[in-house]
């Protein structure tokens, strides 16, 4: 007779269950899920045009092997007349954590909050005869996944990309942006309050040529001024501010036409952000 597999299974006992929120920002929604012996299940969702959820088996061992993975939904030990539900087959990564994303990662939020046990299996890289079994406990879940929906719920609609590079514009002759850039600008002020991230934004300003070079140059550094006085209000340092007006130079633009001065009349901002 063939001999079965053993399975070595890690569980959070009822006793030992706990679900945290790391992060509840703006910027980034975050609930672990500590699994004894084994590592951490994390669910994560960041600011984003798009409601997005990542999934990820934090292993203290990385993966030694490349495995099929099985997704089954099992019922807790509590309910043993209920059966077990298979979600999806996955493939986990040689010396990575596992990672879910998208509709299924959803799935294993909506498992858990049916009060059962998502659990990942797959075939022991160092044993041939031994699967490993990794279930996320449902003891204490909902509680916590209800901050966590509330924190999705309140993500900017933009990320860092969104908003690292943007060209924004002025009306003739004035040192205030225009309303469609007032608005773009209080988006990139409300991602800058709550990243402390951010070490360094550029602003460089430029005008159109319906003025003379030397009253071009200074309506520039005024507004480079306006900027940079608006980016310190923020509680910036000013070393991580740089500005500069350029007047009338390096158009975009044809200024022999409406739209084209429109388009000269700008000013670009970039922001740098310490990387982690």
């Amino acid at each position: 007779m063939p001999s079965l597999a053993m399975e070595k299974r890690y569980v959070a006992t009822p006793n030992q269950s706990t679900w945290q929120m790391v992060s509840n920002t703006p910027l980034e929604c975050r609930l672990v899920h500590p699994i004894p012996n084994f590592g951490d299940a994390v669910f994560s969702s960041a600011a984003s045009k798009k409601i997005n959820l990542d999934f990820e088996l934090k292993m203290r061992r990385p993966m030694g092997a490349t495995r099929d993975v099985s997704l089954v939904s099992q019922p807790p030990s509590w309910r043993p007349g209920d059966s077990a539900d298979r979600m999806t087959n996955l493939r986990f990564f040689q010396q990575f954590d596992g990672y879910v994303g998208g509709q299924t990662a959803w799935n294993i939020l909506s498992e858990l909050e049916k009060g059962r046990y998502p659990t990942f299996s797959y075939q022991e890289w160092q044993d041939r005869d031994q699967r490993i079994e990794i279930a996320l406990s449902s003891v204490l879940f909902q509680p916590q996944y209800n901050v966590f929906s509330d924190c999705i719920a309140n993500l900017l609609p933009y990320s860092f990309e969104d908003i690292a590079f943007t060209i924004l514009h002025y009306d003739r002759s004035s040192v205030e942006l225009n309303k469609a850039s007032q608005k773009r600008l209080a988006q990139i002020a409300e991602y800058i309050k709550h990243n402390q991230d951010i070490d360094l934004v550029l602003v460089s300003t430029y005008t159109d040529a319906e003025d003379s070079k030397s009253a071009s140059q200074s309506l520039s550094e005024q507004r480079a001024e306006v900027l940079r006085k608006y980016f310190q209000s923020l509680g910036l340092p000013e070393d991580r501010i740089q500005v500069q007006g350029f007047g009338r130079r390096r158009p975009i633009d044809d200024n022999a036409s409406p739209i084209g001065k429109d388009r000269n009349r700008r000013v670009v901002i970039s922001l740098g952000r310490t990387q982690i």
